[in-house]
């Protein structure tokens, strides 16, 4: 019996969770994504980065529906979301959680009512129960006592927990990010990584999050896909992508910049130069 169990836990460590086939998203005829396709394991962590432009953003979006590809599937919970109906889709969508970059908290809601919003919109629980469900949530992120503060009384740090809160409201299987450390300071953007981890460790979600900042992404990531230009560039573990010597891979992690953009900087010394310098 126990080796049974065993064999059952080790399939689902390695289930598939969410599965991308030659994926391509267009905005009229300037296609952004070119054919993309890898999986994402149930209860791993995911991260997905790419430069401004790189179509990271844009994968994002396709994946929780706000965007429809052009070809392609994704296969999520057993069904493809590239051809399901808009009724099918918000079905899926009570098991996804999204913290959006900027938090999206309602101003003139309380953070308690942000929170509840989801609960108040698909179920038919009892006022009662949706409020201790709230602070359970609130709980959760380290936000206990903050229900009736509204968000202009939070600071970014705390948006973004109050955010994580709401999209935990549902207890979704699969919670995504989507730049979790943009606008905060070192030591905040940390409580937020650490968050993350925590969140991973407590309930054994699968995870995706989109960002460009190195430091988070090597902390909290089991694997890493790197987008460039709407095309999967590298794709693997942390101490893959480290050791990786794909020229963009590099490029990426190493900071280096773009020979144009080089020359511009390069230009704009000479000038700085000259400025201070005349006549030299």
């Amino acid at each position: 019996m126990g080796q049974s169990n065993s064999a059952a836990t080790a399939m689902t460590d390695t289930e598939s969770m969410i599965s991308l086939r030659n994926l391509r998203v267009s905005y009229g005829e300037r296609e952004i994504l070119h054919g993309i396709g890898f999986d994402v394991m149930r209860g791993e962590t995911l991260v997905i980065l790419g430069g401004s432009g790189s179509g990271k953003s844009t994968l994002l979006r396709t994946l929780v529906g706000l965007e429809r590809p052009s070809s392609g599937e994704i296969w999520l919970k057993g069904k493809n979301i590239a051809a399901i109906s808009s009724g099918e889709m918000d079905e899926i969508r009570k098991k996804i959680g999204m913290s959006f970059q900027g938090g999206a908290l309602f101003g003139s809601m309380t953070v308690g009512e942000n929170v509840a919003l989801p609960l108040r919109e698909h179920t038919k629980l009892e006022d009662s129960t949706i409020e201790i469900i709230l602070r359970l949530k609130l709980d959760q992120v380290g936000l206990s006592g903050y229900e009736n503060y509204k968000p202009s009384q939070l600071s970014g740090g705390m948006k973004k927990r109050a955010a994580v809160a709401r999209a935990l409201a549902m207890d979704p299987e699969i919670l995504f990010f989507d730049e979790p450390s943009a606008g905060l300071d070192p030591i905040i953007a940390a409580g937020v990584d650490q968050l993350i981890l925590e969140l991973k460790q407590a309930f054994h979600m699968t995870i995706i999050v989109v960002t460009h900042e190195l430091a988070s992404a090597f902390l909290i990531a089991d694997r890493m896909v790197l987008i460039d230009k709407g095309n999967v560039v590298a794709i693997g573990t942390t101490e893959a992508m480290r050791s990786s010597t794909h020229p963009r891979v590099r490029q990426f992690l190493d900071r280096i910049a773009e020979p144009a953009v080089s020359e511009e900087l390069d230009y704009l010394q000479m000038l700085t130069e000259e400025h201070r310098h005349p006549g030299r």
